[in-house]
């Protein structure tokens, strides 16, 4: 069985962006970490750093929880201040090697968006280059070899990301909701009063009201897009592709090791 680590910039990330996949290859007993390279402590409109940040890392492993994830890692940097430096690499190539992952989800390093994010994808592909590389000392011993890597989508780079890979996320989808209803701190409470729709938030706790709201005003996250059919027909097949609603797709990123399709698919586990 292989192990996966999917790396953001703040918790909450990695369930929207590939919560799913996170709970199929969990369910498929493989091992799941996330890893967040910051502590999330700005994203709310009332609560100080210090009661957020802690709040956010329960929250965490209550999302943890419901994906199957076995670890969930958080980074004491506070959320705004991410920077791409040599000291930042080092820690997410310590994180790597002491994981050792078959396979690392990222975000995407280029492009628009939250600097945290763009810096978060950064570190991981620097990271990454020197993950064997012995005389490169993070306090972990090097791999054998270098994981293979995926970029995941964020809600700045829905225009250009370019998937090679659509994974059907149907019948783990509550499991995914449930995954970001454990972060009521940014789904019900943050995101809406940044975006307006507060008022619409349902009561944490109600469950059914919650992921009917989660799928509402992050749909682009969860249902798939006119990028994701062809992508499904190829992994799935026409007709289970019809009847799938539910996907998250990913880029076969141009670093870490480089497999076939038929690699990547045995690797991953989850098409059967």
């Amino acid at each position: 069985m292989s192990r996966t680590l999917v790396i953001a910039a703040h918790p909450d990330e990695p369930e929207i962006y590939a919560g799913g996949t996170a709970a199929l290859l969990a369910r498929a007993g493989h091992a799941v970490k996330f890893l967040t390279l910051t502590n999330g402590d700005a994203g709310h409109h009332v609560m100080e750093r210090g009661p957020l940040a802690r709040r956010r890392a329960e929250e965490a492993w209550r999302a943890a929880d419901a994906l199957g994830v076995v670890d969930y890692g958080i980074f004491d940097i506070h959320d705004g201040l991410l920077e791409p430096t040599v000291a930042n690499r080092l820690r997410v190539l310590a994180e790597i090697r002491a994981w050792r992952p078959d396979v690392v989800i990222a975000l995407h390093a280029d492009g628009p968006g939250h600097p945290d994010n763009r810096a978060a994808g950064r570190l991981v592909e620097h990271a990454v280059a020197f993950c064997t590389t012995r005389n490169v000392e993070a306090g972990k011993p090097p791999l054998a070899r270098q994981p293979v890597c995926l970029v995941m989508t964020d809600y700045a780079s829905l225009g250009f990301h370019e998937p090679d890979l659509a994974v059907a996320v149907d019948p783990v989808i509550d499991a995914k909701l449930d995954g970001c209803l454990a972060h009521a701190s940014q789904f019900l409470e943050y995101a809406p009063w940044q975006r307006g729709f507060l008022d619409k938030a349902p009561a944490e706790g109600d469950v059914a009201g919650g992921r009917a709201f989660v799928e509402e005003y992050w749909r682009e996250f969860l249902v798939a897009d006119e990028r994701a059919r062809p992508l499904l027909e190829k992994q799935y097949g026409a007709d289970r592709a019809a009847g799938v609603r539910y996907a998250e797709t990913f880029k076969v990123a141009e670093y870490g090791r480089q497999v076939g399709e038929g690699e990547l698919r045995d690797l991953l586990g989850i098409f059967g």
